[in-house]
């Protein structure tokens, strides 16, 4: 009230408090009412991705609990730069949400020289959707080792002469390889790839025999004997594979690596909007079919509070900012 005191003079202290009344009066009728109209989500990653397959089980049953459509829109490019930056730009009123990743909101900012957008405060988040954890396999033949320890003293045997795949500069494969590194001080030579399928291709023929890759990708080639697991990257184990060590266990103090999954909204878009979206989620991601297709797909629910989450955010940021400096990964001009 002080505030508005001071930039209107000419009003009475009775006619603010009103005026404060009406504000808010109307702001939580507009939360009532809020959606009255489809919710767009955008993506920024293309259709297919694993971005793209969480985000339409999401909004399959958020829409379900809104009462209104929700309508999925891939805008790919720029590592997730473009989807994101639209969204910042977007109207706040909770009708243009994001549902983007590590990469745009938390790596970027560090990994590209210039963004359009700030992460940390240009966003309203909503909550933490899931966590998608890599683990480190070997192509057995290959590399002939048995454990994470037999694996450091493989490399360490042979500094820079090892290669690892990934699907490119900054993404979480990568950067999980490179805080091994840094951890164990070992040194590879990382090989980048457009997709998935090249690497799976690549590792199972031993042209490039290591990676730390998303467990739904190799899955089936672990079971088979064909690639070698020999650790999780996440500080605990997966459900996917509950018999397989994290690399914390296997001697690697604090080591916890891996993608992640959230949804916000435009800066601004009033608090009784995202505490309503936040409340769906948090519903939403408690439904065991929804839970257990996430599980399935390699995905780990892990729903939070707005604050959490953008708690989490800075905490990332500052994280791979320290290790992209620390391991002088190229930034992208």
């Amino acid at each position: 009230m002080k505030h508005l005191a001071a930039r209107f003079p000419y009003l009475s202290g009775s006619t603010v408090g009103a005026f404060l009344a009406i504000i808010l009066v109307f702001g939580h009728a507009h939360a009532q009412s809020y959606p009255s109209r489809p919710i767009k989500l955008i993506v920024p990653f293309l259709a297919g991705s694993a971005t793209d397959v969480t985000a339409r089980l999401l909004s399959k049953s958020l829409q379900e609990r809104l009462h209104t459509t929700i309508v999925v829109e891939n805008r790919g490019g720029a590592g997730g730069n473009i989807g994101t930056d639209l969204v910042a730009r977007a109207d706040p009123d909770g009708y243009t949400l994001l549902y983007s990743t590590s990469g745009p909101l938390a790596v970027n900012k560090t990994l590209f020289a210039r963004l359009p957008y700030d992460p940390e405060n240009d966003f309203a988040p909503i909550s933490l959707i899931a966590t998608l954890p890599n683990v480190l396999v070997v192509n057995p033949k290959t590399i002939p080792v048995k454990n994470v320890k037999e694996f450091v003293a493989y490399l360490k045997a042979r500094p820079g002469k090892i290669n690892f795949a990934s699907i490119g500069n900054g993404s979480s494969q990568h950067l999980a390889a490179v805080q091994f590194e840094l951890a164990t001080g070992t040194k590879m030579t990382h090989v980048p790839y457009a997709g998935i399928p090249p690497i799976v291709t690549d590792l199972l023929s031993g042209n490039v025999p290591v990676s730390f890759i998303n467990i739904p990708s190799v899955l089936g080639m672990i079971r088979t004997g064909q690639l070698k697991v020999l650790a999780v990257t996440t500080r605990h184990r997966s459900e996917l594979l509950p018999d397989i060590p994290t690399l914390q266990e296997e001697g690697l103090a604090g080591f916890e690596s891996y993608a992640w999954f959230g949804l916000l909204a435009p800066k601004g878009t009033p608090q009784a909007i995202v505490q309503r979206l936040n409340k769906e989620v948090l519903a939403s991601m408690g439904e065991p079919a929804l839970r257990e297709r996430m599980i399935k797909i390699g995905t780990e629910p892990a729903p939070t509070s707005p604050a959490e989450f953008k708690a989490m955010i800075s905490a990332e940021v500052t994280k791979w900012r320290k290790i992209i400096r620390q391991a002088n990964i190229p930034i992208v001009q």
